[in-house]
């Protein structure tokens, strides 16, 4: 999606709407969560496609809003085969909690006082190559660093980044398992700076180009965990789907599971019916 990658901008060969909540670690009091909203099409010359999107993530106590507009540029690499370049801008906004704030022991720390609520600019890049069957992607959504101790007053501390640069490299096929279905394995990989490298692995069946039933597992070196999903084509331009995610590893008695709403609309067009889209 264009959150990870601007590239996919205008991708869809229509206008794109996407809102999506996910809820971590459900039953524990201040589990992550986060919502986007994204938008993207192509213009009428199709080479060239715009988004936006706007995410809300709060793991624990921290806030983060990242509003950042996306531009990609295609070109044909074979009769089949499309090639694009793209680009992504905007800003990070950082905040920390208001009850975390008020903590008489917090307060007093100037160390957390001087970190919140901060806006820093910031830019991606991104390619996209793919068919109406397959796609491999590679991206770097935000490749600045802010250091959040470039002050005067703390030109002696150590370096505080607000936030990791990630790399994302993506995949997938569709195959034709008979007239009314389809399988879509996929992958994920997100390689970020001091973490461990982190993979997703998917697996989704299209039933009568209405209904996808699937399952992930994603991994890294401390932690595992299992997910099923079910997406549904409401009508011609809205679908929603519905995810659950568990762990399998050690860690699976002290966390909840994790829930995924997702609401798309896509404006219908005669092009789109004959040739439908698959990711």
């Amino acid at each position: 999606t264009i959150s990870i990658n601007p590239a996919y901008a205008g991708s869809r060969e229509t206008l794109s709407v996407v809102a999506l909540h996910r809820s971590q670690w459900v039953g524990i009091t201040g589990g992550p969560t986060t919502q986007t909203l994204s938008l993207h099409s192509p213009l009428r010359n199709e080479k060239v496609g715009l988004g936006f999107s706007i995410i809300n993530d709060t793991p624990g106590f921290e806030n983060f809003v990242y509003a950042y507009g996306d531009f990609s540029y295609t070109i044909n690499t074979s009769q089949n085969t499309k090639l694009s370049f793209g680009l992504k801008g905007g800003f990070t906004h950082y905040n920390l909690d208001e009850a975390f704030l008020n903590n008489p022991n917090v307060t007093t720390d100037p160390f957390f006082g001087n970190y919140a609520n901060r806006w820093n600019p910031n830019v991606g890049v991104g390619l996209l190559w793919h068919s109406n069957k397959w796609y491999v992607g590679l991206s770097a959504p935000r490749i600045l660093n802010t250091d959040l101790n470039l002050t005067e007053e703390n030109a002696d501390v150590d370096y505080v980044a607000l936030e990791r640069v990630s790399y994302y490299f993506t995949g997938g096929y569709v195959f034709d398992l008979g007239d009314n279905t389809k399988l879509k394995p996929s992958f994920l990989v997100k390689a970020t700076n001091g973490a461990p490298l982190s993979v997703d692995l998917n697996a989704n069946f299209l039933f009568n180009e209405k209904l996808w039933l699937g399952g992930s597992y994603r991994f890294n070196e401390n932690t595992a965990s299992l997910g099923v999903l079910a997406d549904f084509q409401v009508s011609r331009d809205f679908r929603i789907g519905y995810a659950y995610e568990y762990y399998v590893s050690e860690i699976r008695p002290y966390f909840g599971g994790t829930h995924e709403v997702l609401l798309i609309f896509e404006a219908f067009n005669e092009r789109r019916k004959k040739s439908p889209r698959y990711f």
